[in-house]
This record gives structure tokens, sequence and C-alpha cells, in this order.
């Protein structure tokens, strides 16, 4: 090849930038010498011919830079004068182009061999800032081009110095280096993904009615360049056959084999107006007729016309929302266009007609390709005819024979669409028609231009245009593979070079006949080829997809891609065009496309009907579909200001995430999710067999459109629970969204009133607009309304006061509906917040309020419908601020008898950079305080960077808040109305940070998540059986919130006095407490998880158990006599059943009395030492209660010797405070049949109640334990109960309480069992003195509630003391902090179902016994099996041992043990109780990490997948720590039980099976013998061969279940000791 001496492209884009910046700095020159430049002259450079020999230069080139040299199968590497590097992977270039190959700028000799011969000597390179966001630059053969700059850029967009130019007549090529692989666009294709794979791939660019590149020809891309939003977008102006090449490095490289390089680059801020320049170049959209965004039906092959009626009353008569009906070519005579079956669509001229009467339209199509042949009954095809006469077709290559193909109606000519003469003879063909068939709009198809020869009937010469040097990676390779010869001629030129404008071509001409006919009327048109710029005129369907879930996937890049190409008017064949449709498919595909901006259900001919009323009336399906198609009705008005808003601004419809979240890289690719606008985001269900959805959450508050409540996540993947009539529909924070009442067609649905849907912001704030015309004139006539919040004004005019039909303050949206809005008006719309109900503190929760009492305490009393309000505090506040402290003077609260503290002092101590105290006292006063020692850190927190909390002060009303740092959440926020500090009346109010509350007890809760509507819950510990509402045994004040960014905090209040918490829906939490001071602990987690493990660093970590315990237990209240426990321990062993401890209650006791053996049970002792010999352990029980009616009992004498019973004030009486409980009077019988209280009164013992404070009741407490170990009976562990404290009587024998009555009596009773109950009701006088450990003297009043506590401690130390091993403490109750020293039972419930799944809620609590380990500490928590009270049934009993096997502490305590049954049920009991010890080696491991690092043992399913707000509400299944999943079956009858499986890998236990679903719900079989458990992939558990004691299974080899995660890993940890030593 000769000597190259020209402007070449290559060179000119390396230096093009430099170009700029010389130019810049010259007019700067030119602008100080007040001279002025706005264009240069840039002449080209020539060619001169050179015989030197071409020697390619190939240095090291990076395997992502390399260019390929040899696209072709053609000739050798190094004859092209490239370089040769093969490599072991073949998607890389192994010939690639060398560093000396192209074209130079220098007038100097540079020779290189030719790739495909017909190389241009002479080129012209122009470039013109068109304007401030757009460049040209061009290379082409002419030449002497200006150019024009006014632009300077930063860093290189568009860098072409990577590889050479090649600019031959039929091979073009041109590489560019790009900034980022962020690159969307290139079409038409079927992409799995939005963001391009950059790795080596090739994307054929040329229409065909074919399955690669498909029927659009769109050479544009868009790059995003990085966080700040910045983008690009290249557009090249060129319409030959083409290939595009991304490469890693990134880079692009264009091959077209003709025309020129016409390059647009635009240039954006965001990814929005880079789509926005491109349409400003090529044409902005149309905007659609309204009812054209109504939903359609149509289909291949209705067959005849009532096939068609049939379909369109069908949907009539189910009410489905349903705008259009199509006919396809099957309406036609011999598929001839313009013409219709006049036997099987006799009636189509009316069929318009009888659309209409139901304000529905009707749609036809027409496909390019006209017959030759005649019409039925060999009559003249008059369109064919006048056609020929008007030269109106494509001809061969002599320019006038017409070529001939084959197509629907056999053998065909093609309009030439580019010819004057064609555009004519369409139009008046189509108006005829239409004067012959009415109807509304028109689909255009096979327009790519499809022809089912290959070129012709004849074939197509050999020749360069049919058969170039170089073929795209196209359809078949092939140039005229199902299309025209590309030697056939058009107006415009070669079908070779404007091939892919033919499509186009019809759009214009069908433009034209279509303003022909309906005149001023807008119309609609619906094309399947396309090129830039037909978005101005039509809409584009996806083509001809299938029913499978691989497209109903890939329609989403599909539609976010015609969204850059400017067609907003974009959709996908629903259900699929291709192949019969599953009903789930359908159903899902009918969900998403409900949000095409073109909805249409399309299929083709030979499948089943797959409209929504063919699947039934009754399907879920057809539900479904209706529902989500009102939804989009409603939202018509939004969709149609969006399309306004694309045809003015050209902004997109359909948007990509990125669009709006452009700074969060986690947008970039997603494509299974897209918005409506800013402001709508769907989230489809794309895959069989799944109810839960991986989606994102972008950065922003969302709220969920079907319940309007807040979205707890943002900028985070979450697992969205989607069942099968479901799709995530989420509306944007700061959306006013226009709305209208929906109907089944737009014409009616346009008829009703207009709303509007405000969701506030983070910030309280909403903008919205509406574009409003009569849906169908070209020329706009239009309302456009901007909004901004608060009532709804004419502008310049008079408020129009309106009444909001709903609004959610809690949510923050508010509807308002019933808006009448004129065309030519101009409105403003505005809203302001009324406060609701669920706003206002209760200033009175007393009973018996009323207007005088309520006013009397300064607050306000409103009515309303008959029904009294909460009333809302009116406090006012002064506020004194000094150094050190905050001083606050306090209005009364109207309590008589519970005197104000005028001044308070508040400190905040921060102690670490998760956990903080604040605390309120009265310094003037020595105020209770809780005497439970908490281990907080030596020194504070000083470096404020490191909390994750900031704390602000609030003046009036005082409060504290407390925010999350990192989210901004409030996460307490005091400063409500009514704080109120009083002597015996402390109150407080806090808005909480979400909806989801767990904790505080202990009481009965039928859910785990709190119920915010209203609730109270008292805490006050009583001798109280579990029920609803009732106080029970511990008491707890701690609670954990969950956010909705999904963090989590814990909150607990040191406070020991009788107290309320009342939630209300705002969401908020009031508490109430008869004393102390308000001493708040919080810990911010973030996970749930490290709430736990930050709390019990607080509080102390859980007792580790000795190993025995965690095997299975049996008791019972009632055993007569040791023959009764020798039974069942024989029967057991029998049996076979794993059972490793025996207990006894009070029955072995003489009468009751502690220490004291029954001589029933005198054979006990024996019996015990053969168990325990045996391998088996035993308990027995303790209450506190001492009898004093003894003539001889050493614990009582020893007791009082000691000083440690609890007495009245000296001041009152050196009297102890008796009571009344078990213990029964010396020689008397009990007569049974007598009432309760009877029996109390004749037969009940006084009895006296150990002061567990003091250390001399704790060294009398310990004596008594060792000298009944010693001299009575041996045993392992001690059960202590009716520790609240119980008593059968109240306050006293005799009932009298001494001294202030109002002890007893407070001026605010707090909720308890009843109300109105007096606080020493079942337990001991108010007004009892207990003494501390330092001496300081207490009333029970402040102390009651941590008697438990008082007793768990001394027991632990005596039993360590006394057995010299760890054994086991179970106490009844507890307060936080209990479980360093013991686990907990549920108490005292019943036999019955509900008990079944409350259990699991209880153990969750007392998890928060780990999770009251959280507050209390105890991971060793269980229910009695099978109930206490009443009488179990056989199915319930059964269902109960299997879920009880799973209770960290596993005892049935009722009598019906597992032997009491049939076979069938010790089988059953035995199977299950083997698989627990089994994994007794993995729940032991459990009890260690939690007993070292706070982790929880039964762990709800939100620890572990707190992303997953489908979890946040489950608590009918638990999991194991991390890695057992327990199902069980809780109702009656049930053989099957509903799960959730979360997002992760999961093996069934039982068959060691991947049960291969995750993230939803399933339904999984549980018959009698069966409870469901899964083990989690990426966990090895430790395991060991059962027996029937640990004793001897801790004998036996230990073994590893290795679940493997879905990378192949799997990973976990083992303790192991000696299962019950005494060790730190």
């Amino acid at each position: 090849m000769g000597k190259r001496r020209f402007s070449s492209l290559e060179v000119i884009l390396m230096v093009l930038f430099a170009l700029m910046f010389v130019v810049a700095i010259t007019l700067i020159i030119l602008f100080a010498t007040t001279e002025t430049v706005s264009c240069f002259k840039h002449s080209s450079l020539f060619l001169a011919e050179t015989t030197e020999v071409f020697v390619p230069q190939c240095p090291v080139i990076e395997i992502s830079e390399r260019v390929d040299c040899f696209p072709d199968s053609g000739q050798k590497c190094e004859e092209r004068g490239c370089c040769w590097k093969p490599l072991d992977e073949r998607n890389v270039p192994w010939c690639f182009f060398s560093t000396n190959h192209g074209y130079t700028m220098e007038s100097v000799e540079m020779a290189s061999p030719s790739l495909f011969g017909g190389d241009i000597q002479d080129l012209s390179f122009h470039a013109e800032m068109q304007s401030n966001n757009r460049l040209q630059f061009k290379v082409h053969t002419e030449r002497h081009h200006f150019f024009h700059f006014s632009l300077s850029l930063k860093h290189l967009l568009f860098d072409t110095t990577m590889a050479p130019l090649v600019f031959a007549d039929q091979y073009l090529q041109l590489s560019a280096r790009l900034p980022s692989h962020n690159i969307y666009g290139l079409g038409e294709h079927v992409h799995t993904q939005y963001r391009h794979n950059t790795n080596w791939k090739t994307w054929p660019i040329f229409t065909r009615d074919g399955m690669h590149n498909l029927y659009g020809h769109y050479p544009f891309f868009l790059c995003l360049e990085e966080e700040s939003g910045k983008s690009f977008g290249v557009f090249l102006m060129n319409s030959n056959a083409m290939e595009v090449i991304l490469q890693p490095a990134p880079a692009v490289t264009y091959r077209t084999i003709g025309g020129v390089l016409d390059f647009y680059i635009f240039f954006g801020d965001t990814p929005e107006q880079v789509v926005q320049e491109f349409l400003e170049l090529t044409g902005r959209p149309v905007i659609p007729p309204y009812w054209s965004l109504g939903f359609q039906l149509s289909r291949w092959d209705y067959g005849s016309l009532s096939e068609v009626k049939k379909t369109v009353e069908r949907n009539r008569a189910v009410g489905i929302p349903y705008d259009v009906q199509y006919t396809d070519i099957d309406y036609m005579e011999d598929k001839k266009d313009f013409t219709y079956d006049k036997v099987k669509f006799s009636e189509l001229p009316q069929f318009a007609d009888y659309l209409h009467e139901k304000g529905q339209k009707y749609i036809l199509i027409l496909d390019p390709a006209i017959a030759t042949s005649k019409r039925v009954g060999n009559t003249a095809y008059d369109s064919y005819d006048r056609g020929t006469e008007k030269n109106a077709w494509v001809t061969e290559s002599d320019g006038k024979t017409p070529l001939i193909g084959e197509v629907w109606p056999g053998e065909t000519v093609f309009p030439d669409y580019t010819s004057q003469n064609c555009i004519d003879w369409w139009v008046e063909e189509y108006e005829l028609f239409y004067k012959e068939v009415k109807h509304d709009a028109l689909w255009i198809d096979m327009n790519e231009v499809a022809n089912f020869k290959k070129g012709s009937n004849k074939g197509c010469a050999d020749n360069n245009l049919n058969y170039p040097p170089y073929t795209p990676r196209i359809l078949d390779e092939v140039m005229y593979s199902k299309t025209l010869c590309m030697d056939a001629k058009q107006a415009w030129g070669n079908h070779y070079d404007v091939h892919s404008l033919y499509g186009y071509s019809m759009v214009l001409a069908t433009e034209k006949a279509l303003q022909r006919v309906f005149g001023e009327n807008r119309t609609m048109m619906l094309t399947r080829s396309s090129f830039p710029g037909v978005g101005k005129y039509s809409g584009h369907w996806l083509g001809d997809n299938a029913a499978n879930w691989n497209d109903i996937k890939w329609a989403i890049p599909g539609m976010l891609e015609f969204g850059l190409f400017g067609i907003p008017y974009i959709g996908a064949d629903i259900c699929g065009f291709f192949d019969d449709s599953s009903e789930e498919l359908c159903r899902r595909w009918m969900q998403v496309g409900a949000f095409y901006p073109f909805s249409r259900n399309h299929n083709a001919q030979g499948y089943k009907p797959q409209d929504p009323a063919a699947y039934g009336p009754d399907s879920t399906l057809l539900k479904s579909s209706k529902h989500y198609l009102m939804i989009r009705y409603t939202l018509l008005p939004y969709l149609y200001t969006l399309f306004y808003k694309a045809h003015t601004t050209g902004e997109t419809v359909v948007r990509p995430l990125l669009h709006e979240f452009y700074s969060d890289s986690a947008t970039w690719a997603v494509d299974r999710q897209f918005l409506w606008g800013k402001h709508l985001l769907i989230t489809p269900v794309l895959d069989p067999g799944v109810d839960t959805v991986r989606a994102y959450v972008p950065d922003a508050l969302w709220y969920d459109y079907e319940t309007m409540e807040r979205m707890a996540d943002r900028k985070t993947h979450i697992n969205m629970y989607l069942p099968a009539d479901k799709l995530g529909l989420h509306i944007r924070g700061g959306a006013i969204l226009p709305t209208q009442t929906p109907d089944v067609t737009t014409t009616y649905s346009r008829r009703h009133p207009m709303g509007l849907i405000v969701a506030l912001d983070d910030n309280n704030q909403a903008a919205g607009e509406l574009f409003w015309d009569d849906g169908d004139s070209r020329g706009i006539v239009a309302l456009l309304i901007f909004f901004s919040y608060l009532c709804l004004c004419k502008c310049g005019g008079e408020c129009e006061k309106r009444s909001v039909s709903s609004y959610y303050h809690s949510l923050q949206v508010l509807f308002l509906n019933g808006l009448s809005l004129n065309l030519g008006e101009t409105y403003l719309v505005e809203w302001e917040l009324m406060v609701e109900d669920y706003q206002r503190f209760d200033c009175y929760p007393e009973e018996h309020a009323d207007e005088a009492k309520c006013k009397a305490r300064g607050c306000i009393w409103k009515v309303r419908n008959d029904a009294i309000d909460l009333p809302m505090y009116l406090y006012t506040l002064t506020i004194y601020l000094n150094a050190t402290a905050l001083f606050l003077l306090l209005p009364t609260h109207g309590r008589p008898g519970s005197p104000d503290i005028d001044t308070l002092r508040v400190e905040i101590r921060y102690h670490s950079s998760d956990m903080l105290q604040f605390k309120i006292w009265d310094p003037a006063t020595d105020r209770y305080e809780v005497p439970v020692p908490l281990s907080v850190p030596a020194a504070p927190e000083t470096d404020e960077n490191k909390r994750l909390y900031k704390v602000l002060i609030t003046n009036n009303p005082f409060g504290i808040q407390v925010i999350r740092k990192n989210t901004g959440t409030k996460i307490w926020d005091s400063s409500m109305p009514g704080f109120t500090f009083s002597d015996m009346f402390i109150q407080v109010s806090t808005q909480l940070s979400s909806e989801f509350v767990y904790g505080f007890g202990e009481t009965e809760h039928p859910t785990y998540k709190h119920d915010l509507n209203y609730h109270t819950w008292g805490m006050f510990s009583k001798d109280q059986p579990p029920g609803y509402k009732m106080n029970c045994y511990g008491v707890h004040p701690f609670y954990m919130g969950l956010e909705n960014t999904a963090d989590a905090h814990g909150v607990l209040l040191l406070n020991s006095n009788a107290m309320d918490v009342t939630f209300q829906p705002t969401p908020a939490v009031t508490y109430r407490t008869l004393g102390g001071i308000l001493d708040f602990y919080m810990v911010l987690g973030p996970t749930p998880e490290m709430v736990v493990q930050e709390y019990t660093t607080l509080i102390g970590r859980p007792v580790l158990p000795a190993y025995w315990s965690l095997g299975f237990q049996l008791c019972r209240y009632g055993y007569a006599n040791d023959k009764e426990i020798e039974d069942l321990y024989r029967d057991m062993r029998a049996a076979g059943i794993p059972y490793d401890v025996q207990y006894a209650d009070i029955d072995y006791m003489e009468r009751q009395l502690d220490f004291v053996l029954n001589p029933e049970f005198k054979n006990l002792p024996h019996l015990v030492d053969r168990m325990r010999e045996e391998g088996m352990r035993f308990i027995f029980i303790l209450d506190p209660a001492i009898s004093g009616n003894e003539t001889h009992y050493p614990a009582f004498v020893r007791g009082k010797e000691a000083d440690v019973f609890i007495k009245w004030p000296k001041h009152l009486s050196d009297e102890i405070v008796w009571g009344k409980v078990w213990p029964d009077y010396p020689n008397v019988t009990v007569d049974e049949s007598l009432d309760w209280d009877t029996q109390v009164e004749l037969y009940r013992a006084y009895t006296a109640f150990p002061d567990f404070f003091r250390a001399t009741t704790a060294t009398w407490w310990h004596q008594e334990i060792q000298d009944f170990y010693e001299n009575t009976m041996k045993f392992d562990g001690l059960w202590i109960d009716m520790n609240e404290p119980a008593s059968f009587v109240h306050g006293t024998v005799g009932g009298k309480c001494l001294g202030d009555q109002l002890l007893e009596n407070p001026p605010y009773m707090p909720r308890k069992t009843k109300k109105t109950i007096l606080l020493f009701i079942k337990t001991l006088c108010m007004n009892s003195e207990q003494i501390l450990s330092d001496g300081k003297k207490v009333r029970h009043y402040d102390v009651h509630n941590i008697y438990g506590w008082s007793h768990t401690k001394p027991t632990y130390d005596a039993l360590l003391n006394v057995t010299g091993k760890r054994g086991i403490v179970v106490t009844r109750s507890t307060y936080p902090s209990s479980g360093k020293w013991a686990g907990h039972w549920l108490g005292d419930n019943f036999a019955s179902w509900d008990q079944l799944y409350k259990s699991i809620i209880g153990i969750y609590k007392h998890t928060l016994n780990m999770f009251f380990g959280i507050t209390l500490g105890s991971h060793f928590t269980g229910a009695d099996i099978c109930g206490f009270f009443n009488t179990a049934e056989y199915e319930m009993c059964l269902r109960w041992m299997q879920l009880g096997a799973f209770y960290p502490y596993s005892r049935n305590h009722n009598g019906k043990d597992p032997v009491s049954w049939n076979s069938t049920f010790t089988e059953v009991s035995r199977d299950v109780l083997n698989i627990r010890y089994t994994l007794l080696p993995y729940l032991y491991t459990l009890m260690f990490e939690s007993h070292t690092k706070g982790n929880t043992v039964i762990r709800p399913l939100l620890h572990e997948f707190v992303n997953d707000k489908a979890t946040w509400d489950i608590y009918k299944q638990f999991l194991w720590g991390p890695a057992l999943l327990i199902s069980p079956a809780l109702d009656k009858g049930a053989r099957h039980v509903d799960g959730y499986i979360p997002n992760a890998r999961w093996y069934d236990f039982h068959t060691a099976k991947d049960i291969g679903v995750r993230g939803q719900m399933v339904n999984m079989p549980t018959p009698m013998d069966h409870i469901n458990l899964h083990i989690r992939g990426g966990y090895i558990l430790p395991w060991q061969k059962p027996e029937n004691t640990t004793h001897y299974s801790r004998r036996n080899p230990l073994g590893l279940i290795v679940a493997l995660s879905d990378s192949g890993t799997a990973q976990g940890s083992f303790f192991w000791d000696d299962g019950e030593g005494i060790g730190k």
C-alpha cells in the first residue's frame, strides 16, 4: 500500500482535546485583547503513495485494550500488518492492531496494509459544538469543512488513541477508550441485563425479523462516568449494517460497512439530562392519546370476529379495566392489506361501533408487503394494482423491476416508503380502507423489512453489496437473510444503505396517512421496526417474545433501553407471544405488565387463550390482574403527566433506578425493578415458585402503595415478601401523585373525580404536577398544575376548603379526593396537618375521667362522635441551664398525695460508643435507686466521633433526643407533652423510631411484635398464671426497637417500682412508675444480636448451665409418694426415652415445709442416690416462705435468731410481717372440699419471708441448703418458686397493713390483673421494711419487683458451694441480670393449643430472657410441656413434646409424661428427643457463646435476617443459634405447616437434601410423627450419638454436620468441657 498523507480521525481525536485546550487559551487571549473569534478553518491533509514495507510495531498491550484486527475468517493476521499473540481465552483478540497502523496527520510516509480493500485515500474531519452539551464530529470523504469550539473538558470521555482508524469503502472501524464500564443502550437486541457486560461482547445492529439483531437500529449508548452523575451519550448516525464491540479496557469499537462516521456526543450532569440532549437532536416523543394508556388485548388468529367478541365479553363481564381490542392479520382476506375476511369477519365494519358503545377502542394491523395475487373470486386486488401504476415498489438492482418476495399473503412486492409516489399511494389506500372499516389507531408490523425468501424469489446477485468484504455478525451472517437483496433500489439509495431505515420510512408515511384520516384527533401508531427519531410519531413493542421466565425478566432492560432511545411508549407482549403460558407466569406477567407504559396481552396462533378472564372468574390471576390494573387506572393521570414531560422535555417515563440515584453505585446494575418517573418504584416477581424477591431500596423514604406504611429500609437490598397475588409497589417520599377514581375504561374513568396522593419526604415536604387535556386532540388545550403542600386554591382566588379523605400521620401519606379541576385554570394545592387522635398523650389514664378532672390537670378535653378522645397535654416548662445539670420547674400533675418535685437534675453519660445512660432524679432528696449492680466502663467515651449516637436536649417541652448518626433516625425523643416527676408518680413519653417494638414483661403477649394500638402493659411481680395483660412473675422494663433502616437498639428503664407502659400508634410509648427515679440505659446495636451482646455486657452474661441440664426433664405437682417417681423412672428407662432430670415439687415436703421430708417420700433419698448412680440428676423445689407455727422447725428458729425475716419499720412495730403460703399448721387435716380462702384461713400456717438482700440471710439460706444436702437428700440443682413474693393473704395476716396507706393504694394504680386491685393483693404489705446489703433501709414498695432477683444469687451460691459442681438454678420471679445465676420457666401455664405458640413468644422474650438477656440475661428458658393446669389432650401433648424438645429448658410438668399415653406417643417422643440429644453439643456450644459473648441461643428469625422485613413479624418459628430452623406444628389437626424459609440455602435435617427454596413461605408436610427442622447452609454443627442420658451420650464419639453454602463453604465452632465443673 502506498504512502498516506491525509487528515486522520485517529490522530485528530488523539489531539482533539489538546486542540480544544489551545483554542480555549486562544479565546482567553483574544478576549483580553477585545477581539472575538467564532470559528476556525481546518483543511484536509492528503495521502501520498509509498513503496516502503510496513513493519507492525507490537509492544506489550494490555489484553483488555487489544482491538481485533481479524474479525472475519479471511486473510492471515500478519498480512494485515497486525500483531499475533494467541492466548488461552478465545474471546480475547489473538490478532490485534499494531500501534503504527492507520492514519496520521503528519505529512510523512506511513504505510500500512489494507484490511478489506477499497481504502479511502482522502478524508475530511468536521467537528462542531452544536450546543453547550452536544458535540458533532464527522469523518467523511468531502474536503474543506469548518469546526467550532466552545468547550473544555477536564478528562477524556471518548479517547480514540487506543487503536487506528480504518476507513474503507465498505469497512469503517473506530475504537475509543471509555471512562467507565457503566454502558447502557445499543440495540435492538434481547439484552439479559441493562448495564452492558464489557467482557468482549459483540452486538450486531441491522434490522431483522429475528432473535439476534432485532427489529430496530440504535447505535446509541449512554455512559455513566462516576457517582457525581456526570454522564455522556454517543450516537453514530449511520444506517448501514454494523457491529459494536465492548471490551474490558473499557472501550468500544464500531465496525460499519458503509456510509460515514458521523458521531454526536451528548454531555449531561445526570443520565436523564443525556437522554434529553439526545432527544433534542432526534426528536422528542409523541404524546399518546389518553385511552392508549389503558390495558389492551390482542392475539394472532382469533379465528373469527365472533371469537373476538367472546373475548371482549368475558373480560367485560369480570370487570377488567380494558380499553383496547386488536385484530391481527387473521381479520384480513388471505392476509392481504386493506381487505377484511367477509366470511369470518363479516361484521368488522361495525366492530368499532360495538366497542365504542362501552368506551373501548379498536386497533388493527397492516404489514408493508403487498400480495401480487388476486382476491377471492379471482377479482382484482386494487391496492396492488394502484401501487403498480404509481411505481410504488422497491425494485431490483435495475431500478425498474419490482422485487418479488414472499410474506404472509404469499408472493409480495414491497412498498418503497422513501418514494413520494409510494407515500401518496399508502395514504390513499389507508384512507379508502378506513372508510370501509372504522378503527381508532394503527399497528404496523414486519417492517424491518421482513421477507420469507432470502433476498427475493430469484435469489440475490453475487456482488459486493449482497456479499460485502466484511459481514457483521448479524442473523445467519448473510446480509439478505429474511429480508431483501442489498442491491435492491429505493428512492433514498441502495437497500444496502437504507435497509435499517425501512421501518422509519414506513412510520413517516403512516404518520401522513393517520393525519389524513384522523385530522385533529391524536390517534396512535405502533411499529415493530424503528430508528432514532421514530418516537416522535410512534410507540413500539418488544416483539415476538415467548412465554418463559427469561423473557419476563429481559423485558425490563428492553423497556429501559427504549426509554434511552426516545420511545417511552413501550412494552412487551404480556404473558408471552409464543408458547402456552402457565397460570403462574401469566399472573406474574400481568402484575408487572400493568406497569408497562404500553400494556398489552398478546399471544400467537395455536396457543391457549391468555386474556385474564380465560383463567376463570375466581382465579388468583384474574383477581390479581384486576387489582393492579385498577391501580394503573388510578395512577393514569400521573402516567399521562410523565408522557407530557417526555413530549416536552425528553424525560424518561419508565426509568432505571440509576437515573434517579446515580450517586449510589448499587443502582447502576439494577434491572429487575424500574420506576415510573421519579416517584413510583415497581418490584415484580420474575422467577417461578417464589414469593420473596431480592430487591434494592434506593436511598429515599418509600411508602408501600397498598398499605401506605413507611418502609423500614433504604439504600440496601432486602428480601421483599410478595405472595402469589402481589408485586412490590412503592411511592417515594416527596411525591404528590395525581389520581383518578378508576373504571373499566378510560372513557369512564375520565368522568370521575380526581385526587392526590401526598407522600412526605424526610423534610415533611412533597411536590408534584399534573398535565391534563382532553386526551385526544393533536392541538393540546391543557391544564398544568404544580403541587406543593397546604389548601387547594385557585391562583389569585380564594381558597376552596376540602376535607381530606384519609391521612396517615405515622405513614405521612395523604389522600385528597373529589377534586373538580377545569381546563385552562391554574391551581396551587396546599395542605396542612390536623392533630390526630393518636398524637394525643393520655392525661388521665385512671378510670372515670371527666372534663372537670381533666382540666384540673391543665389538660385539654375533647369529645367527638359522643366518645371521649384521648386528651392532649398542655404543659409549660421553665428551664434553667448550668454547666453540669439541667433543672426543670414543672406544673402540678393533679394527683393529691404525691407532691411534685420542683427541681430535677439530668445527667447524660456516654459510657461507650454503643451505650449511653440518661438519668433524671431529685438532687435534694435521697430517693430510692435500684440496687442491681450493672457493669459500665470505667471511663466514658469522650471521642464524639466514635459514638454511634448524638444526644440533644429540647427545652419546651423538655425532652431528650437520641439520634443514630449514620441514618439520622431518632431512636428516642421524649420532647413530648406530659412529663411528670412527683413523689409517687413519674411519667415520661417518647416517640419511637418505628412500630416494631419487642419486649417488656413479664406478661403473656399474643404476638412477638407489640401492637401499638393503645395497649397498656403492667409490670408488678405477682403469683399470676400467664394470661392476656396479666402481670406475672417477673418485671422487665426493657424493649428492643427495630428502626425502619433495620438497625436495632435496646432501652432499659432501671426502675423496680410498680409501673405500666402504654403504646400508641404515633408510634410512642408512655412510662408511668410509682417511685424511684428515671434511669435509662440505651444500647445501639446496630443489629438485634449486637443489642443482646451489648446489653448482657451491661447486666451480666447468662450463666453456663451444666451439660446434663440440657437433657429432658420430668416433674409434676401431685406425686403422692416416692413410689410414683420410681415407677415413672422405671417406665421411662424401659421405653428408652432420653431423660436426664427428675424433680420433686412441694409434695416431697412434710406439710409443704422447706427442708423437711414427707414420710410418704421416705425412700426418695435412696431412689435419688440410685438414679444418680445410673447417670440421672435430681432437682427439688424450695419456696422462700418459712412457717412460723412449728414447735421445733430449725429453719425458722435459726432464721429468727439471725433476724433474716422481713419486718415492719421499727417505728411501727418490731414484728415479722406474717403471711400465709403453702405450709400447713401442724396436726391438722385439710378439708379440701372447702373453698380456697377458707382453707387458707383454717389450715395455712403463718409464714415469714426471708429478706434476701441481707448478707446474714444468704448465710442462713446457705446453711439450710447444706444441711438438707448432707443430712437428708442429695440433689444436683435447685428450683425456687413463689418468690414474687407470693402470699395467700393480702398484705399480712388479718389484712391490715401498718403505716402509710398510700403505699398500698397509691395516687395512680398501674394496670395490673385488675386495675383497681391494691398493690398488697397476694403479696406483702408495701410498707414492709427490707434492708439492703449496705445497711440502707428500703420499703417493700420499692423493692417488691426484685425480691425474686435477691433470692436467686444466694441460692446459686449455695448450690455451687454445697455440691461443688455447676448444677442449675431455676427461678420463677426474675429481674434484669437474674440470668447470671439462673434459668427460668414460663410459669403455671394451661394445657391449651394457644399456649404452644405463646410459649415461643415467651421464650423469645426470655431470650428476652436472653431477650430479657437483653433484660434478664438467661438463655435457659422453657414452658411446662403439655401445660401445668388442666388436662392435656393427646394430639396437643404430642405436638408440645415435639416443640418442647427444642426448648433450651425442656421439662414436662403435668403428669402427662411420654409413657402415660400409648406406644405411638412414646415412639414419637423418643425420636424427637433423640434428635435433641444428638444436637446437644451444638446447643451446649450456643450456651457457651451466650455465656462468653452474649449471643442468643433461641433466636428469632429477625436476628439473623434483619434485612428481610418478612422476618420481623414471625413468632411461630425459631432458630437454635444461626443454623437450625425449627418450624413446629402448633394447631389442632394441622398436618401441614406454613413456614417462612429465610434467604439462605437450607437443608432438610431429616433427609439432608437442599430444599431449593428461600425467601418465601413454604407449606411443609407435618404428619403427627414429624417436626420440621432445617439446617442453614454455610454452617458446621457438632453432634454426638444419643443415649438415654447425657452421662452416657457424652462417652460416645463426636461428629460434625457440614452444610455447604452457595459458595461451597461452611464454618462452625465447638465448645467442650466436663459439663459441670466450676471454672472461670
